[in-house]
């Protein structure tokens, strides 16, 4: 396990332990763990297919998996009861039910279940995007739904938020408000966040913590401020792919020039000790450059 993860934190509103997941045969999740700390907001990134909304189902006890467990504050996410439940808010990234309701048929029938239910913020939001309330939910365009989902989830005024792919189908203005938005329930009411994406500027905007997810694995989860520090690519010459480095994340054979590109960390403030082969060097990574690194 790579020394950046945390698989287990007492206080930890969502945690992940040795998740596995197959599908026809196929492994979607292998063994992931995820822990998102209390009060940061965790961008979970991976490409189209790395099994991040098969991850996030299992986090909400949407499905059984085939091996390992989840916890939804401090409850086993197959088995929520309505404490939990009233504290989570939560976007898939396709939001289909109640799509024969209207709009304001949907609020009036969920406001009743929450505590915390804020009207003020569902009517300020409504008038806002200008969303039409006497509509019914499955006439809407896939935008106009999940800027509904994401208006009610935001309405419990959760301790924990949980959005998959919460900008895929929302113009460049309603995900710029989104991003807003989460920044400020974050710093503002302390609220968990977990959301995931493919969009790499959207988590520099917000997120405090990164998990990347490629393929099924957990390859990393690290604080955002120290991934440029604690990551870079090591280019070692020569064609012969080399053994395995200390703290290597993930290689590649460099076709053009030769040599490999290899991403590792850095353990006890020192990189791998190939750093110093003649003809290695090390380069800094953005997190657009590791992501690519890493999931090519």
């Amino acid at each position: 396990m790579n020394a950046m993860l945390k698989p287990h934190i007492d206080n930890a509103p969502l945690q992940a332990h040795g998740i596995s997941k197959r599908y026809d045969g196929r492994p979607v999740l292998d063994a992931v763990d995820l822990t998102l700390p209390e009060g940061a907001v965790l961008g979970l990134i991976g490409r189209n297919g790395a099994g991040k909304s098969t991850l996030i189902r299992a986090l909400m006890g949407l499905i059984e998996v085939d091996a390992g467990s989840a916890t939804v504050l401090g409850e086993p996410a197959l088995a929520m009861g309505d404490r939990v439940k009233e504290q989570l808010g939560y976007v898939p990234q396709q939001p289909d039910a109640l799509g024969w309701l209207r709009i304001d048929e949907m609020f009036a029938l969920l406001r009743p279940f929450y505590p915390r239910w804020d009207q003020g913020f569902v009517d300020s939001q409504l008038d806002r995007t200008r969303l039409p309330r006497d509509r019914a939910l499955a006439k809407l365009s896939p935008g106009e739904r999940q800027q509904v989902a994401l208006i009610r989830a935001l309405a419990v005024r959760p301790s924990l938020l949980v959005l998959d792919e919460p900008a895929a189908a929302l113009d460049p203005v309603a995900r710029r408000e989104l991003l807003r938005e989460i920044a400020l329930r974050a710093g503002e009411s302390g609220t968990s966040v977990l959301f995931s994406t493919h969009i790499v500027s959207d988590l520099e905007r917000v997120a405090s913590h990164v998990a990347f997810l490629h393929e099924g694995r957990m390859l990393l989860q690290a604080p955002l401020d120290d991934l440029k520090e604690r990551y870079a690519r090591l280019w070692l010459p020569g064609n012969a792919p080399p053994a395995k480095v200390a703290g290597e994340i993930s290689r590649r054979p460099q076709q053009a020039f030769g040599g490999w590109s290899l991403v590792v960390e850095q353990r006890d403030g020192r990189w791998p000790a190939e750093a110093q082969q003649p003809g290695a060097r090390i380069e800094a990574l953005g997190l657009e450059d590791l992501f690519v690194e890493i999931a090519e």
